[in-house]
């Protein structure tokens, strides 16, 4: 047996095993969604289909809605039927990460002939055909290609006919097959490893090391939440929906052993893809009181069991087949601002105030100009390009420009995404006054000016939140920014929607600010002046806001002229 300094050892060791499966993807993969942004997750399973550990690369929405896929795949392939080398798949949005577009692997991990474990892993892809990525749909047959969970590779043998029916259904077959193959891949390296480790300990299964990882796992959790003090609360939250407003209401109680969320009183489901599976719903709604009450435990099956969360079904938050899902995580990023609205009563100045919470996505979906001849250079092309606005502002801290919490998928250089296809994108800056006001500021927006190459006009998908129901702050905090989005002639453009541009126009966007928290008479002096200098806030911010005189701003001005510290 093992002794407990060696098994921890070993459960540091899987952790790195999937870190380097997560960053093999992140090498490998054809899509920018994975290589810029990161919008995937890896983890490995004991034999039982237990997550004993996952990628720090990644992301909540997939890594924990994947911590449920493992299980599904083991009953609809048949144990008994896996044999090394085989490699499956899928993209069903119930049993797997909650929508179309991402697909994810599962790969048997076989020593000596015996059945060990299984590797996973998720991608986001750009198209899966249908509509494409949008929350135009009125079903999950609109939103595009369904794969069941199947074989991709029976004993290594890739399905060939699986191949052609992907192929023949997208708009980037290359980009898709080339991810299929990284995510089959990623697991393939995390295997390699496993066995390396197995190996170095003498191990002839996880048995042991999983036992150890669970138990203290759930030990560790539990700690923490009996360490609270039992009690209930409701948050609720107003969000901009697709046509009509979305009522999200949870309530929270804290018990010996577990935690409750019960979304009942949530709006039910919308008529277009913005409504979210249970799965996607307990993913963000686990990693929400997680952050808040254990966050230095590693995510696993243990450490997120004593999370419980009910929803009924048919709200959005439980939506189920064959309700239009596409957009899922605009409604699901919100989740945790909903949740930390009821945490707040139960464990005050710990969560942080609201946050722009939904990615500021869109799809530029790119073809040659058609009012007039077009050159010969134009093409058609799909780019997807993840953008954050301001996260909220924390009890003791200032909330994070332009980043994106809780995905925490990381915003996408210019240069990828121009890589990618015949767009332009010709601003991209920081938002000043965009964050809300307080003795700590909220995280910043962004501004961004899209526009595409000569001889190309385009439909631009919008995925956007907070354009009537900006960010909230926390404890007297000012709120956010709202968005805000238009053509460059002055054409009025919705958040949610695909939507044309005609040659020569461009899409002028404002990514909202988080909500500040307390109140902005207490804010340092010196961290306003430095705000001021840096141009997060404007000198009437200074002025209006935060109560300084003409002379400091003037004076600010100055010093940061002259090279001095302000």
């Amino acid at each position: 047996m093992a002794s407990t300094v060696s098994k921890q050892v070993m459960w540091n060791r899987l952790i790195s095993v999937v870190e380097e499966q997560a960053q093999a993807l992140v090498r490998t993969a054809f899509s920018t969604s994975v290589r810029e942004a990161g919008d995937l997750s890896a983890g490995v399973y004991d034999a039982q289909g237990r997550m004993l550990a996952q990628a720090v690369t990644g992301t909540p929405g997939h890594v924990n809605a994947m911590a449920d896929a493992v299980p599904h795949f083991m009953r609809r392939i048949g144990v008994e039927t896996m044999k090394d080398g085989d490699v499956y798949i899928t993209n069903d949005p119930w049993e797997g990460t909650g929508h179309l577009h991402d697909i994810t692997v599962v790969t048997p991990s076989f020593k000596h002939g015996a059945l060990v474990g299984y590797f996973a892993c998720t991608a986001h892809i750009v198209d899966i055909g249908g509509r494409g990525f949008g929350a135009d749909a009125n079903s999950i047959y609109e939103e595009g290609l369904y794969i069941p969970i199947m074989r991709f590779a029976d004993q290594g043998k890739v399905d060939e006919t699986l191949m052609r029916i992907i192929r023949g259904n997208v708009r980037e077959p290359d980009q898709l097959v080339g991810d299929v193959y990284a995510l089959a891949t990623c697991n393939e390296i995390g295997h390699r490893r496993l066995i390396e480790m197995m190996d170095e300990f003498a191990l002839d299964d996880l048995g042991e090391v999983s036992t150890f990882i669970l138990k203290n796992s759930r030990r560790a959790t539990l700690e923490k939440i009996n360490a609270l003090d039992h009690g209930v609360a409701h948050g609720a939250m107003t969000i901009d929906g697709y046509s009509k407003p979305v009522d999200l209401r949870v309530r929270l109680e804290i018990m010996e052993d577990r935690v409750l969320a019960d979304f009942d009183g949530t709006s039910g489901l919308d008529a277009k893809g913005i409504n979210v599976p249970m799965v996607y719903t307990k993913a963000y709604t686990c990693y929400a009181i997680k952050c808040a009450i254990a966050p230095e435990i590693p995510n696993n099956a243990a450490s997120l069991a004593p999370f419980e969360v009910i929803a009924p079904e048919n709200s959005i938050v439980n939506a189920v087949h064959p309700a239009p899902v596409a957009l899922r995580h605009v409604i699901g990023h919100m989740v945790p601002d909903t949740v930390y609205e009821a945490l707040d009563q139960l464990l005050p100045r710990t969560v942080p105030a609201q946050g722009a919470g939904t990615l500021c996505n869109f799809q530029v979906s790119l073809r040659p100009r058609t009012d007039a001849p077009a050159p010969e250079h134009a093409r058609r092309s799909e780019v997807l390009t993840f953008n954050s606005g301001g996260s909220g502002a924390r009890p003791r801290v200032d909330g994070l420009n332009a980043t994106a919490f809780p995905s925490g998928v990381m915003t996408m250089p210019v240069e990828a995404t121009e890589h990618a296809g015949p767009v332009i994108i010709w601003r991209k800056e920081l938002r000043p006054d965009s964050g809300g006001v307080g003795e700590f500021r909220g995280g910043l927006g962004q501004y961004m000016e899209v526009g595409a190459q000569d001889g190309h006009e385009f439909d631009f998908s919008a995925m956007f939140d907070r354009v009537d129901h900006p960010a909230l702050g926390r404890v007297g905090g000012g709120q956010g920014a709202p968005t805000t989005i238009a053509r460059s002639d002055g054409g009025a453009m919705r958040g949610k929607g695909r939507q044309y541009v005609p040659h020569g126009q461009r899409v002028m966007l404002a990514f909202p600010g988080g909500g500040g928290y307390g109140i902005a008479s207490a804010r340092n002096r010196a961290h306003v002046l430095r705000d001021l200098v840096r141009g997060y806030i404007s000198a009437q911010s200074a002025r209006d806001d935060y109560g300084l005189s003409d002379e400091e701003i003037s004076n600010a001005y100055e010093q940061a002229r002259l090279g001095q510290d302000v």
